[in-house]
């Protein structure tokens, strides 16, 4: 008979972010996002979620992508109150703040790069995944349609993933007719590329810090 190794070794317990760790995480995660936010701005793309809204709109008004990104995200930054705690919300908030100025500067740093599509797509789309993944790891978020989703899951039942990947496609779609059909499409794979990394790693069970 073969015998089986059960693991008696006692698990590790939890320790919770010291609030120096969450700060450092969240101005890592803001520098992230307003790169990513950046590389696509400069590829004249657009992507999913409030970040694909932002984009859109600094494409049709010219407006910094930064201040567009705070003001589009206010509504859904009064809904994650009710959502997601106070605790959250500030640290949300203070994100905003961060990110309605970084990515104006960041393409001072990339003047004349010339970033083509691709790896605006594919680079910059993963990069804002990864920004949303460490603020997430740290109980902040920037806010936008996830507040959106997890109140209709809570209120109504709808599931979160598939409410997301709706509004995602709602913003894609508003953006076809600004895009060329070439942009529009490494858009949408820069929006696969945010979810991916927050698919993969981004999953109950696989991170135990608080």
């Amino acid at each position: 008979m073969g015998s089986r190794y059960v693991n008696i070794m006692p698990q590790p317990q939890p320790v919770p972010h010291h609030w120096l760790e969450d700060a450092y995480a969240m101005m890592v995660g803001s520098v992230l996002i307003a790169l990513g936010l950046a590389m696509l701005n400069e590829g004249a793309l657009v992507s999913g979620g409030v970040a694909g809204l932002a984009l859109l709109l600094a494409r049709i008004t010219h407006w910094q992508v930064g201040l567009l990104l705070g003001i589009v995200n206010l509504p859904f930054v009064i809904l994650s109150h009710r959502t997601m705690g106070a605790r959250f919300t500030a640290k949300t908030i203070f994100v905003n703040l961060i990110l309605m100025v970084l990515p104006g500067a960041m393409p001072l740093a990339m003047r004349g790069s010339g970033t083509e599509a691709p790896f605006a797509a594919l680079v910059g789309g993963s990069v804002i995944g990864m920004g949303a993944l460490a603020l997430a790891r740290h109980g902040a978020g920037v806010g936008g349609f996830g507040s959106v989703a997890l109140w209709l899951f809570r209120a109504r039942g709808w599931n979160a993933g598939r409410t997301m990947m709706l509004l995602d496609l709602l913003v894609l779609l508003a953006s076809f007719p600004f895009l060329s059909y070439r942009q529009w499409l490494w858009s949408v794979a820069s929006a696969l590329s945010i979810n991916g990394i927050l698919f993969v790693w981004h999953r109950p069970g696989r991170y135990t810090g608080h």
